[in-house]
């Protein structure tokens, strides 16, 4: 991002088990500190604890926080910045943005961890050029940021992708272990769902087991919905369980064509490698997009 280089730009990567805070250089990572997601209160109060460190160094010009969700993310809501319902315990209604706000004096913007992630792989990463780009994380749960030229979709809250309920693959009958919804696709191919479906720990299941083929086909289908509803030109995906599982990534490109049944005209091998990829920051995507959001704040977008 261009004419913040310079700038001491602070973020937020707050996610469900850590919580990253990046000092950067404009968008360029300098300096790293990594807590435990624990309490609200503990988080928060450690988090603050290492941005009033580096404001009282040297001034911060602004701070983005990119927190997972769902999360208010509308500037002109009350509640802007406060978690929602959320199964993680105790976080519904912490008031992520009034801690940051109340301990330093800087513009402060706040989206959800994939919008960051998908930001930064369009500025930086696998989605430059585009401007409509998904970014996915499946690891824990799963989350869908979505650019449409090159901003951020915001409506009545921000997108949850994790919680689409898609056409199941015949004979697969696992029930799902989405506490809201059984078998949404975070219910399907999240961790936690991996673990109770797979005959034995994904990692130490064969990429060749037939135990896998359901999976790639729900990834597929979720694929092959978003380019149906977004049409977007990149879908980027990352997270752990396809960073510890690369196979899925090919074998549910190889699954899309058929799930669309030539409707969006031909898709071939190489089409679909140049449309569903991996992050190109890797781990590095959504404490970049904390920064971008800084950036943001910077130049007074909703800060």
């Amino acid at each position: 991002m261009t004419g913040v280089a310079g700038n001491r730009l602070a973020g937020i990567e707050l996610g469900g088990t850590k919580c990253v805070l990046v000092l950067g250089d404009g968008v360029t990572i300098v300096e790293r500190v990594q807590l435990p997601t624990t309490t609200p209160a503990e988080t928060l109060a450690g988090a603050v604890a290492v941005l009033r460190g580096w404001h009282d160094a040297a001034p911060l010009a602004a701070i983005g926080i990119a927190s997972f969700g769902p999360i208010r993310v509308d500037p002109q809501a009350a509640d802007y910045g406060q978690i929602l319902a959320t199964p993680k315990p105790g976080w519904a209604g912490a008031d992520v943005l009034g801690a940051v706000r109340a301990a330093l004096p800087c513009p402060v913007l706040v989206d959800t961890d994939v919008n960051g992630a998908a930001l930064a792989e369009q500025a930086h990463g696998a989605g430059r050029g585009c401007g409509t780009l998904v970014y996915l994380t499946i690891g824990t749960g799963l989350g869908g940021g979505v650019l449409v030229e090159g901003q951020p979709v915001h409506g009545r809250m921000h997108p949850e992708i994790g919680h689409l309920r898609l056409r199941r693959a015949a004979g697969d009958t696992f029930a799902g272990s989405c506490p809201f919804h059984g078998d949404c696709i975070e219910g399907l191919i999240a961790g936690p769902a991996l673990h109770a479906r797979l005959p034995r720990p994904p990692g130490d299941l064969p990429a060749d087991d037939p135990a896998w083929e359901p999976v790639a086909h729900d990834l597929a289908q979720l694929v092959a919905s978003l380019m149906l509803s977004l049409s977007p030109q990149k879908i980027v995906i990352g997270g752990g369980v396809t960073g510890r599982q690369p196979h899925l990534l090919p074998r549910a490109r190889a699954l899309v064509p058929g799930l669309l049944a030539g409707y969006l005209g031909p898709l071939d091998e190489a089409a679909m490698a140049d449309l569903v990829v991996p992050p190109l920051l890797g781990d590095d995507a959504g404490p970049t997009g904390a920064l971008v959001l800084a950036a943001r704040a910077l130049a007074g977008e909703n800060a």
